[in-house]
This record gives structure tokens, C-alpha cells and sequence, in this order.
């Protein structure tokens, strides 16, 4: 893998991990109900996913990316129709979406190992899959909420960070010894 991506790859992490945060505080204090503040939220979500994937394949020249912004997109339209149905639809569809979008995550994160800073991708990815689960679940019990949403866009907010730090290190390390 070429180690001349890893600077852009490293602000785009940190601009993940900084949207991650505000998003996850944002829908938190809205987790209760599905309002328009929430509903906006959670289709901007794979929105921006989409977005930092366009980025991403782009930096990188990995096509198989744009397969995320695929799925993005059909996450953000069906987040939309299924907010008119409540809490448990909403989870169904993120289910579905992070557990796809996590087997992504982790094919591509594997791909780059070489980069250096990737177990955490491939981390988020797995624990992506299994979160996805675990709101499949959340779906077929009384009193669902979306708090459990933004504590998964935080913990994968704190993954691209660690990854963009390891991604700075690694740079430093290469730019050292050549």
C-alpha cells in the first residue's frame, strides 16, 4: 500500500472521530424520541459516511470503497422511511447497516495493514458487525432507544483517532528511515 495516502487518510480520520463526537453528544440528548433533530441526525450519519468514503476511495484509489457508499446511501434512505415506523425500525436498518458496513470496514482496514495503524479499523469493523447484532436485537424489545447509537458512533469515533495517530506515527517512522 502506498505510504503517501496515509496523510490525507490521517485528517480524514481525525475529522471522523471529531463528527463522530458532536453527532453522538447531539443525538444522545435526542435519544428518547424520534423528533426531527433526531431524524436529521440519524440520516446525516451515513451521509457523511458516504462522503468520507468518496474521500477515502478516492485518496486511496481503492474502488471496492465506493461498495460503502452504496450502502451508505441505502442506509440514509431507509433510516428515512423507517423513522416513520419508530425506535425499532431505525435499529433494524443501523443493524443491517453496521452490520454490513463493518464487514467492509474490516476488509478494507486488513487490505491496508501495511500502512501501519489498522488493527483499529479492523477492530471497528468486527465490533461494527457484532453492535449491528446486538441492535437487531435491541429492535425486538419494549422500551428501544437510541442512546445505544450514539455510544457506537462514539466508540467508532475513538477508533479513527487511534488509527490516525498510529497513521502519524508510522508516516514518521518512514519518513526517518528513508
Amino acid at each position: 500500500m502506498d505510504t503517501g495516502i496515509a496523510p490525507t487518510l490521517r485528517r480524514l480520520y481525525f475529522v471522523r472521530f471529531a463528527f463522530a463526537l458532536v453527532w453522538a453528544a447531539l443525538l444522545f440528548a435526542t435519544a428518547s424520541s424520534l423528533g426531527p433533530v433526531s431524524v436529521a441526525l440519524l440520516v446525516l450519519y451515513p451521509l457523511f459516511d458516504v462522503a468520507a468514503a468518496v474521500i477515502d476511495a478516492r485518496t486511496s484509489k481503492a474502488g471496492t470503497l465506493y461498495v460503502n457508499v452504496v450502502i451508505s446511501l441505502l442506509a440514509a434512505a431507509g433510516l428515512a422511511v423507517a423513522a416513520a415506523s419508530g425506535i425499532p425500525g431505525v435499529l433494524r436498518v443501523w443493524g443491517i447497516w453496521a452490520v454490513v458496513a463493518g464487514a467492509v470496514q474490516l476488509v478494507a482496514g486488513v487490505a491496508r495493514r501495511g500502512l501501519g495503524g489498522q488493527w483499529a479499523m479492523i477492530l471497528s469493523g468486527g465490533i461494527s458487525v457484532l453492535a449491528g447484532a446486538s441492535f437487531l436485537f435491541q429492535a425486538t424489545k419494549d422500551g428501544a432507544s437510541l442512546a445505544a447509537l450514539a455510544g457506537y458512533a462514539t466508540l467508532g469515533g475513538v477508533f479513527f483517532l487511534v488509527s490516525a495517530l498510529r497513521l502519524g506515527t508510522r508516516s514518521r517512522r518512514v519518513a526517518q528511515a528513508g
